[in-house]
């Protein structure tokens, strides 16, 4: 069969499956927004009924920690032209959701495809900061606010992510906002504070998270909390979304960790089951 006539017969299947598909993808798109919470499908565990969306998209306009952009996509082939649609992506590890993997902040740590897997399915313990961050852009999560939440929730859960909500998310669309920095360009947004991660140490927690660009707040010269956690084989989680839409104890966290070989960290796809 001719080389046009093979390219003819898949455009027609690939046409007629759209055309199938096309009611039951419409309605999956209306729901997929930025941390909306979804109808969670029957194969979820008792106990989860829904869906929340972690993670902001992947694109040149989302803020990064250099201020260039983070990823760039370059089209290789075209549907009218070859019969299907590819592109080459060129990505900075390090932008919008994304892993730090111990690898990222030492020298002979683990890589992103060496995080164990039972690390990627975990309890969320969500650490709320949002009002005082609100008042001051360089809040931290600090030891008085995990022993706050063990208070009234319990001992942190082994293998949890422990993740600071700052409501700094919804700040993503202006680097400005995102970043705030000042007039020595010094960055300002809030982060764990070493103390708080040296406190986790001491728990079975696997990662942290933060819904900013970094695991230490903005003025961090040092990177002290990135120096407490990830040479200890934690891993770190940056630029979440969602965590107004989770509660503060009881969600599941599914990290969609990148699997490229040798990886200091890199994007990822993240949910949580409520």
């Amino acid at each position: 069969m001719c080389d046009i006539c093979v390219m003819n017969k898949v455009k027609d299947k690939m046409l007629s499956r759209r055309q199938f598909f096309s009611a039951s993808a419409g309605a999956a798109a209306a729901a997929a927004t930025l941390g909306a919470v979804t109808a969670a499908p029957p194969a979820l565990a008792a106990g989860h009924g829904g869906v929340i969306d972690m993670s902001h998209k992947l694109s040149p306009e989302f803020p990064t920690f250099f201020g260039t952009p983070g990823i760039s996509m370059e089209q290789q082939f075209t549907f009218p032209e070859h019969g299907f649609s590819l592109f080459n992506l060129s990505i900075n590890e390090h932008t919008a959701t994304h892993i730090d993997a111990p690898l990222h902040f030492t020298a002979d740590g683990a890589s992103v495809d060496e995080i164990p897997v039972t690390d990627l399915v975990v309890p969320l313990v969500m650490i709320d900061i949002a009002a005082r961050a609100a008042e001051n852009a360089d809040a931290q999560v600090t030891p008085d606010d995990l022993q706050a939440w063990i208070d009234t929730h319990g001992d942190i859960p082994n293998r949890a992510c422990v993740a600071m909500h700052s409501g700094w998310a919804g700040k993503s669309g202006s680097a400005e906002a995102f970043v705030r920095r000042d007039a020595d360009g010094v960055a300002h947004f809030p982060g764990f504070h070493v103390e708080a991660a040296q406190m986790l140490l001491e728990t079975g927690a696997a990662s942290i998270a933060t819904d900013t660009l970094s695991l230490d707040h903005g003025p961090s010269a040092d990177f002290a909390t990135h120096y407490a956690w990830l040479p200890m084989g934690r891993f770190g989680i940056e630029n979440l979304a969602g965590l107004e839409n989770v509660p503060a104890a009881g969600a599941t966290l599914v990290i969609g960790a990148p699997n490229h070989v040798g990886g200091t960290g890199g994007p990822a796809r993240i949910f949580a089951m409520v």
